[in-house]
């Protein structure tokens, strides 16, 4: 098992008096896909967050190879988020005035990428997710799954460590999330993309290398994993 790319330790996150996760402790590998599954309330959202940079937390500890989310100031943490993570979402989150290509070029654009170097680098991306005869619709044109191929896209376009995952196929009816999960999970495992998945799905828990189980805030690993050796920082040349 390689290093971890993300570790947590001890995380807690608090609402003024409501504390939704509590002493999380949590580390993901390259390439690994760790599912978090567990009931509506039971602080798997907020965990995710935490990890994701959104949401600071009260306590512990969350770190990117070397990098301590809490030393990092404000446009350190925004540029991590946009640069080394990506993002897929239950509702997609897409922009519908935009196209399917400039939506999954985003991340490249944001990051100053100009706008015909950002658009061939997502023209293989969209290829393999089936999206090339939709590249110059509007979002707001589209299916529920052709829309959430377009969110996979965006998520991996610059190949990013990590991608966070919120439930990425409870919109789908079953033949779609099967086959939006299948590409998601090739295309990040091809690209040593660790995936953080946070879902009710039994179905789409059991795809992942690890499972856990949160409940009340406090998480269990259901998988006997020894603890890697350490590695490189993978946030080398991050800010």
């Amino acid at each position: 098992m390689p290093g971890w790319v993300l570790r947590a330790e001890g995380v807690e996150v608090a609402y003024g008096e409501q504390r939704a996760v509590a002493g999380v402790t949590l580390g993901l590998a390259a390439g690994e896909t760790v599912a978090v599954t567990g009931s509506s309330g039971s602080g798997k959202s907020s965990l995710l967050h935490c990890l994701a940079g959104i949401v600071p937390a009260s306590a512990g500890t969350v770190r990117f190879g070397e990098l301590d989310y809490a030393a990092l100031g404000d446009e350190e943490l925004s540029a991590l988020r946009r640069e080394r993570f990506g993002y897929v979402f239950q509702h997609g989150e897409l922009l519908p005035e935009l196209t399917v290509e400039e939506n999954a070029a985003l991340p490249l654009r944001l990051a100053g990428r100009r706008k015909d170097a950002a658009h061939a680098a997502a023209a293989p991306v969209l290829h393999r997710l089936g999206l090339d005869a939709l590249r110059g619709r509007r979002v707001s044109r589209l299916s529920g799954g052709q829309a959430q191929r377009v969110a996979v896209a965006r998520a991996l376009v610059h190949r990013p460590a990590i991608v966070f995952a919120d439930e990425p196929t409870g919109a789908l009816d079953s033949v779609n999330a099967a086959a939006v999960l299948d590409e998601f999970l090739s295309l990040a495992r091809d690209a040593g993309t660790a995936v953080l998945l946070v879902t009710h799905d039994e179905g789409v828990a059991a795809r992942a290398d690890r499972r856990c189980l949160m409940h009340d805030g406090r998480l269990r690993d259901l998988s006997a994993v020894p603890a890697p050796t350490p590695s490189a920082d993978p946030g080398a040349g991050a800010p």
